[in-house]
């Protein structure tokens, strides 16, 4: 039994991992919807019977995302580390993590939003034409209303998503919770530091779940 609770780590370190988790989660979760908002709002104008149907812009687009998606997130994360030196100056870190972190929940997160989007009643958005509001008003007072509930629901598997990434993100020196079960758990054989960020990780999982669902129900009615 001893050698479960014989470890290294101490509070400080897993506070320090907490910190750079959330840092990569939050600045990652605010820049990624912002992007796949941009990109799913396109995807839903462009897209054939669409508002402003345009087949070479959502031709084009529309695999760009689907590549970028196809990749796994480890991949992806060396794959651009040239990127990522060129804008922050460093492929290690947290602040490093952030730039493939975006690129990689921003399409993830583009389908989603776009699923979301486009549940809503084709009949508001016909109503709203026939009234005479501008492209940017449907979207802004109809359809992202409309689909307020599925949005939340969708930022929610988003987030649970970059979550993972974070810890995989460890892998490279991204730190945070993953660089925690990979450098204690892992490579010194640490029982108590790797069922530490299990246990962590499946806490905050089960924290978002459960908020996103609430906030969900709340939109909802």
């Amino acid at each position: 039994m001893n050698q479960w609770f014989n470890t290294d780590l101490t509070l400080d370190q897993f506070i320090d991992a907490m910190i750079q988790t959330f840092t990569m989660i939050g600045i990652s979760l605010i820049l990624g919807t912002l992007l796949a908002l941009v990109l799913a709002i396109v995807l839903i104008l462009t897209r054939p019977d669409g508002i402003v149907e345009n087949k070479w812009v959502y031709r084009i687009l529309s695999p760009i995302i689907n590549t970028i998606r196809s990749l796994p997130f480890i991949i992806l994360l060396v794959a651009i580390i040239p990127l990522t030196r060129l804008i922050v100056g460093t492929s290690i870190g947290t602040s490093a993590a952030i730039v493939p972190l975006v690129i990689y929940i921003a399409p993830y997160m583009a389908r989603l939003i776009e699923n979301s989007l486009l549940s809503v009643n084709p009949g508001i958005v016909e109503s709203a034409d026939a009234m005479g509001a501008t492209v940017w008003q449907i979207i802004w007072h109809f359809i992202l209303p409309e689909a307020k509930s599925s949005l939340i629901l969708s930022i929610t598997t988003a987030t649970i998503s970059l979550l993972s990434a974070t810890a995989m993100a460890g892998a490279v020196g991204g730190g945070g919770i993953g660089d925690l079960a990979l450098n204690y758990g892992y490579q010194r054989f640490d029982n108590f530091a790797m069922a530490l960020t299990v246990i962590t990780l499946i806490i905050i999982v089960q924290i978002i779940q459960w908020l996103g669902e609430y906030l969900a129900n709340k939109a909802r009615h």
